[in-house]
This record gives structure tokens, C-alpha cells and sequence, in this order.
């Protein structure tokens, strides 16, 4: 594992045929402290942690089967000609580990924020956040990210910018830019918003349901 130091250089030093330059042994996603120990941190498609119930006040190990992993592995190959065209296909690939987990958690009626659920379980930012982490690890895993890395989850508001409130993140290796990956504004299964962090930071909502990838409980996350 090379330092941080020379992962930046080589993420600095040039471009080959239009793509970034990570090699294999590269790291793949920024190391995170999750907000339970008992949370996989190198999450495999069949073996990962779903956590629930808000604040990840609980913790499952669920696993997908070799179809269902494929099907998602198919929306990101072959590989996307750009890191824009990527993004799209995060927010599809997250969409549907949404609807597989759903089912095998009994979280598939998870209704959009906060809302009330009259079926199984609902999830809070904290929830979704480090969800959305575990899901792009896996794909980051299986070498499925080429123009992205995977950071650590961030958080926002703590009444300054509205409602504390948390997502997962990505970099935009062309760019260095990072970006909220966020699936907690809307219902299990449907597509996650993919802002820029610094505008999501600021307290960013979808407006009247129109969603752009590019976009220029109170325990976290209530009405962020």
C-alpha cells in the first residue's frame, strides 16, 4: 500500500487515453471510522453490514447472490469514457443494491427522510450514509471505479447550514472534486442525489423533484 503522499502525486501526474492513472494496488477508498465497530469496513458482495432503525441503533450481515451481484456489476462495465457518465451509473448501482438489501433486510418500505413506515424497517441519514459507504466500497472492491475514489462519509448543518445531516461521499479523480452521494431525501430503491459536496454542505435539497447529477427524527438528518 503505497503513502497518502504518493497516492496524491500519482493522481496529479497525467492522464492516459482520457483515464485516471490507479493502478490495482492503489488505495481504492479513504479509510473510515464507522459509527460502530461491529460495521464491515472491507465489505465483500457476499458478506457486508445493513445498518437500520436510525443512528445504526442496529446492525445486520446480509450478502447478495452471485446474480444479484452481477447485475450490478453490469451497470458499471465495461467502464464509463468519463467521470460524469460514472456518477450516472453510481446512483443506478446504488438504486438497486436499495432494492436487493431491501428485501433481505425487510427495509424495502423505507419511506423518504424521515417519514414514517408502517412496513419493516426505516433508516435515518446515519443510516443511509454509511450504507451508500459499504455499497461504493464494494464497487470500489471489485475495481468497478475508475474515474472515483471512495471517502469518508461528511456531515453537515449542526443548525448553521438547517438539520444535522450526513451523506456518503466520492472524488472525481479528474478533478479532485468531491461529491455527496446522498440517498436518504427519497423512498427505498429510487436514485440517490449526487451534488457537489460543497454545495450539498450548504444545506442543498432536490427541488420539486428534479434531480441533477451535476448540479452546480432529530437524532441527525431532520429536514436537512
Amino acid at each position: 500500500m503505497r503513502s497518502r503522499r504518493s497516492s496524491i502525486l500519482l493522481l496529479t501526474a497525467g492522464w492516459v487515453l482520457l483515464c485516471p492513472l490507479v493502478s490495482a494496488d492503489e488505495i481504492r477508498f479513504e479509510p473510515a471510522v464507522f459509527v460502530r465497530p461491529d460495521i464491515i469496513e472491507d465489505p465483500e458482495p457476499e458478506r457486508f453490514s445493513v445498518c437500520h432503525s436510525h443512528g445504526c441503533a442496529e446492525v445486520v450481515t446480509t450478502g447478495l447472490g452471485s446474480r444479484q451481484w452481477q447485475e450490478i456489476a453490469r451497470l458499471l462495465t465495461p467502464p464509463a469514457k468519463d467521470a460524469k457518465s460514472e456518477r450516472i451509473r453510481i446512483a443506478r448501482a446504488i438504486a438497486r443494491f436499495e432494492q436487493f438489501v431491501g428485501v433481505l433486510t425487510n427495509t424495502a418500505h423505507d419511506a423518504p427522510e424521515n417519514g414514517w413506515v408502517t412496513q419493516g424497517y426505516s433508516m435515518d441519514c446515519i443510516d443511509e450514509s454509511t450504507n451508500t459507504t459499504t455499497y461504493l466500497r464494494l464497487l470500489a472492491g471489485a475495481d468497478l471505479l475508475l474515474w472515483h475514489r471512495v471517502e469518508a462519509p461528511a456531515s453537515r448543518g449542526w443548525f448553521i447550514y438547517g438539520w444535522p445531516h450526513s451523506s456518503a461521499v466520492i472524488r472525481d479523480l479528474s478533478t479532485d472534486q468531491l461529491w455527496a452521494v446522498d440517498s436518504w431525501f427519497f423512498e427505498n430503491g429510487k436514485l440517490p442525489v449526487i451534488v457537489p459536496l460543497a454545495e450539498w454542505r450548504r444545506g442543498w435539497r432536490p427541488q420539486d423533484g428534479k434531480i441533477s447529477f451535476d448540479s452546480q427524527r432529530q437524532t441527525t438528518c431532520r429536514r436537512a
